[in-house]
């Protein structure tokens, strides 16, 4: 794994099963990726308000508004997007319907055409993220010839994204030409470019890990372009391997332990010698699952990253220690 595997990448796109930590690794991601006075734009379409509970944060809307500053003075801004509102865009935006949009939500008609055709509503949830892939500074003579410097996108859960990033496929019944179609294509043309990239987060635990397998084939028969593997909460041993061993021992013999408790002071038992003996033993066949879980994501052939596990919770400093550990990694320069 190299330093800057990614350096040309403007869209990061992160998925994984859930309960796998995604949404703190898309944060922590962006943290990484803020450095030296760059913008970057986090941006969720799931509705879940998980970015503004990662960083203990009022709700967010449909303003881009500032959440954290990266290090050395970058900016974390982020954007909830709705569907009802992109859609009103949308039509504002093509068919100038203004006040006559309005009306239509009255109606229900937003409501009915977001939920009746969920192919438009990926569309118009996408097309907010490449909208502001695609913009320019208001101002000339800035740094960059783009707003943001990248974006990273808490997408849907590896059981969903082929079809939220298939959006090509998905509006092929839907709409044969015009405004919608157009924007579809360039939409798929931009995550299939080397702009673009999928991260797929896992824990090292059999059903994220073959979740992670399957959506590695699916998104590449999709032909979009795969970036990484990260591997989420990971347990690194607390003891050496000679007592690892010794652990995973069928004979394992406990009086050594026992004699070591009582020379310290404590008072043991054999519930305690017990209670320990099988703590370590979990350890070890925790341990065991990790290693051979490895093996199967090597099998993809992916850059892959180490997450530990974060003691006590998510919290600003674990956030902070994540986004370290994904800078050193070089998954962010």
């Amino acid at each position: 794994m190299k330093t800057g595997d990614f350096d040309d990448v403007r869209l990061h796109v992160v998925t994984g099963k859930g309960g796998t930590g995604k949404t703190t690794v898309a944060a922590a991601l962006a943290m990484a990726l803020a450095t030296d006075g760059k913008r970057v734009l986090l941006v969720e379409v799931e509705g879940r308000q998980g970015i503004s509970g990662v960083f203990d944060v009022p709700r967010l809307g449909d303003d881009e508004v500032q959440v954290a500053t990266g290090p050395g003075g970058g900016q974390v801004m982020a954007l909830s997007v709705d569907p009802k509102a992109a859609l009103l865009e949308y039509l504002q935006m093509f068919y100038k319907l203004g006040l006559a949009g309005g009306m239509l939500e009255r109606f229900g008609v937003i409501d009915f055409a977001t939920t009746i055709a969920p192919g438009l509503r990926d569309v118009l949830l996408i097309g907010k993220v490449y909208e502001a892939v695609r913009r320019r500074p208001s101002r000339r003579g800035t740094r960059s010839p783009h707003l943001y410097d990248a974006v990273v996108l808490d997408a849907p859960p590896t059981g969903r994204v082929g079809q939220f990033l298939g959006v090509n496929h998905a509006m092929s019944g839907l709409a044969k030409m015009g405004p919608i179609k157009n924007q579809a294509d360039a939409i798929t043309a931009m995550l299939q470019s080397s702009q673009t990239v999928v991260h797929l987060v896992t824990l090292l635990e059999e059903m994220p890990v073959q979740e992670t397998v399957e959506a590695a084939t699916e998104l590449r028969g999709l032909s979009l372009p795969l970036g990484s593997v990260i591997i989420n909460q990971e347990v690194a041993p607390p003891v050496s391997e000679h007592t690892l061993a010794l652990l995973g021992a069928d004979n394992f013999d406990a009086e050594p332990l026992t004699v070591d408790l009582g020379a310290v002071g404590l008072r043991v038992g054999p519930r305690m010698v017990r209670g320990l003996t099988q703590t370590g033993v979990d350890l070890t066949q925790r341990l065991a699952l990790q290693d051979r879980e490895r093996q199967t994501l090597a099998g993809l052939d992916l850059p892959t990253y180490h997450l530990p596990l974060v003691p006590g919770g998510m919290d600003a400093g674990g956030l902070l220690e994540l986004s370290a550990t994904v800078t050193d990694q070089g998954a962010a320069v």
